[in-house]
């Protein structure tokens, strides 16, 4: 029974308890042509840091259901599964609030929502006969992509240039760039990669091969998601025949997408009937992925009428002494949507600009703060400290680890990334689909006495062999490994579902791999043991999906963390210290916040002050940094660093002056300091702080 024949048009506000609990924007935001027949014009929602983004789109997706669409023609659109996952998880919620006076909103589910990839991917699917593809396409992750480059690579001969041709993670990289900017070639290498701007003739032959080669083989990359799915969108009856599927398209995070995703969005709705759109322009920090901050700004202008834009301003996270920080260090970008974030949450604590002589003090400083924080009741996972870069952690790592206090790293390896972790996947990925050489080159050399010359040797067979002609078990391979080979290929075949005309029902076919593999591991890794622990958590994570193919697609285009070595700190200890990159902080919150290195040259980095559009997103990457926190700001300014193996320069002291984006004039909204204080003789005016700081420098460097 369909929503619209058993639901009757509510008779005002009073109908819907469940958007009590709205401010007025955000009601504004939710309610917006809800009822309008056959969808409302483009709609955006400029979402200020911690304005409750989550829960307005939560709810208009919900109210959109209420009031007659169809959750089947509902699309949700976001950056990762797991807030797709979230985002339906709130709006099932909101259902059963509503379902106490019409039942049937109880069982309305999303049918429709994940990550711009993911839902790529199944569209991919569907259409794959009416755009020539194989719908048993595999995909293939970075890793693996940039090994197919790279074995392109050599086939070509560009690996034994005279002069050094770029890498294949430089080349998976400009060619990933020049995808999803739409920009040319010679575009990306002069605005990005000038090193390489000598190779773009080759790198165009290069790419045209790599092309060639993953459509030979029925597999896709990352980007080819996404490229496929505009391409698609071109052809204007299965861009109308696509948009149609869905009444309302509805897009998290809008400022993180690129040039093919806008593209995308505005062939399925050219008109913007049912389009909603949610973001913040002050937290567009992925230029570096290919993401434009051009997209949230020029939105409203892509339609006539333009789009009707909602502003959320009322902060739920931080107090205002914060929010008033944060909003003066944005409020001096040159384009931006007019903001002022506000919360009732009073503080007579403003954030702390705190002065330290170089980064061995900043490190003490950082843990100081957080053990007294820790005596005062706020636990260590409740406080973070934040960096423009990896490295930037390196001297406080140090630290912690000499005081044995626990910490969690953010932006390490991934749990796709882990070697044992990429053997299961290829053997799976392999089975799924017999013509992806990466998948198999790798699979073939888990077996004992075979190695990259026999498993090419086996490839090249069944490429040459006659399609559905699959004579795995009586490949050529050394007599050593016959009858580990013979076990193998059974093992293969039976995958594949050739022994039986069918393979085992999932996930039993995943726990047929992992024995096999399970008994290869002593002898392929030293730490066989803890490795184990990924394998048995990739096998819970695979009695999850429904199917093979689901699971290698979701699980490729939205890995969750490592379990063992990447993650040990929580296993060890009930209570960690977060250390993060700002760009893997955005979306997070704590009580409170250290940010490391405010100075020029670390933010904003010296290598993105290139032009003026990098320095505008240093700035927004600090304003990011600054939101996460909720009670307490640190802000940390060394005055120097120690800098080695400068070429010509040799080992020195490097000066460094605070941040250009918080001037003289913003220091009213700090509270300074200099750490360690200085004797109270000294204490006073800022020249005599600053004398404190220098007379303290001078007696150090006497026993230095």
């Amino acid at each position: 029974m369909s929503p619209s024949s058993t639901l009757a048009t509510p008779a005002g506000a009073a109908s819907f308890p469940w958007l009590e609990a709205l401010n007025p924007a955000q009601r504004e935001a939710v309610e917006f042509g809800a009822n309008a027949p056959g969808g409302a014009g483009p709609l955006l929602i400029i979402a200020g840091a911690g304005s409750g983004k989550t829960s307005t789109l939560a709810h208009r997706v919900a109210h959109l259901i209420v009031q007659g669409a169809d959750p089947s023609r509902i699309l949700l659109l976001t950056f990762s599964r797991r807030a797709a996952d979230e985002m339906a998880r709130r709006t099932q919620r909101i259902l059963g609030q509503a379902g106490a006076t019409h039942p049937w909103l109880a069982h309305a589910a999303l049918q429709w929502a994940g990550t711009f990839h993911g839902v790529g991917a199944r569209l991919l699917r569907e259409y794959a006969g009416r755009i020539g593809l194989d719908p048993s396409f595999t995909i293939h992750d970075r890793e693996d992509s940039a090994d197919l480059l790279n074995l392109v690579r050599h086939e070509r001969g560009s690996s034994s240039k005279n002069k050094r041709f770029p890498l294949k993670g430089t080349c998976l990289a400009i060619y990933s760039a020049a995808v999803n900017t739409r920009a040319s070639l010679g575009e990306v290498l002069q605005s990005s990669f000038p090193w390489c701007a000598e190779w773009e003739d080759e790198l165009k032959h290069l790419f045209r091969a790599y092309v060639e080669a993953k459509q030979a083989q029925q597999v896709l990359d990352y980007d080819d998601l996404l490229l496929y799915w505009a391409q698609m969108m071109s052809e204007r009856a299965l861009a109308r025949e696509v948009g149609a599927l869905f009444e309302h398209v509805l897009v998290d995070e809008y400022q993180d997408t690129n040039h093919l995703q806008a593209s995308i969005l505005l062939a399925m709705k050219p008109d913007g009937r049912g389009l909603t759109v949610v973001g913040d322009d002050a937290q567009a920090i992925y230029a570096f992925r290919g993401a434009t901050v051009r997209n949230i700004l020029d939105f409203p202008g892509a339609f006539d009428p333009p789009a009707r834009t909602v502003t959320l301003e009322r902060n739920y996270r931080s107090t205002q002494p914060i929010l008033a920080a944060a909003n003066a260090v944005i409020a001096q970008a040159q384009e931006r949507y007019a903001k002022e974030l506000w919360s009732e949450r009073a503080s007579s604590q403003r954030p702390r600009l705190v002065s330290v002589r170089d980064d061995a003090e900043q490190a003490a400083f950082v843990v100081e703060q957080a053990l007294a924080r820790r005596e005062e009741g706020l636990k260590l996972k409740q406080q973070a400290v934040l960096f423009r870069a990896s490295s930037h952690s390196a001297r406080l790592e140090m630290e912690l680890t000499r005081r044995n206090i626990p910490f969690v790293k953010f932006g390490g390896l991934k749990f796709l990334e882990a070697a044992h972790v990429k053997d299961v996947l290829a053997l799976l990925r392999w089975a799924e689909n017999a013509r992806d050489r990466i998948a198999g080159f790798r699979a073939i050399q888990l077996l004992a006495g075979i190695g990259p010359k026999t498993a090419g040797r086996v490839l090249d067979n069944l490429c040459a062999a006659p399609a559905g002609c699959v004579l795995l078990a009586e490949q050529p391979v050394p007599d050593a490994a016959r009858d580990g080979w013979t076990v193998f290929a059974a093992l293969v075949d039976r995958l594949a579902g050739r022994d039986t005309g069918q393979a085992p029902a999932w996930p039993a076919e995943f726990e047929l791999a992992c024995r096999w593999y399970e008994v290869q591991m002593p002898r392929l890794y030293e730490d066989a043991a803890v490795r184990l622990l990924d394998i048995q958590q990739l096998a819970r994570i695979a009695a999850t999906y429904p199917s093979r193919q689901r699971f290698l697609t979701e699980l490729t285009l939205d890995p969750p963390s490592a379990t063992s070595d990447e993650a040990g700190a929580p296993l060890l200890d009930e209570d960690y210290l977060i250390l993060s990159t700002m760009h893997s902080a955005k979306g997070q919150e704590w009580s409170a916040v250290s940010v490391l290195n405010v100075v020029d040259g670390c933010i904003p980095s010296d290598i993105a002050t290139r032009n003026a559009a990098e320095i505008e997103e240093e700035r927004r990457l600090l304003y990011v940094a600054m939101t996460r926190a909720k009670d307490q700001l640190d802000l940390v300014v060394p005055q120097r660093f120690y800098v080695t193996q400068q070429q010509g320069l040799g080992d020195r002291h490097v000066y460094a002056g605070r941040t250009r984006f918080i001037p003289n004039r913003l220091l009213e909204r700090f509270e300074q300091l200099t750490w360690p204080p200085p004797p109270p003789e000294f204490q006073g005016t800022s020249a005599s702080r600053q004398a404190a700081i220098d007379l303290a420098a001078r007696m150090r460097d006497m026993w230095s």
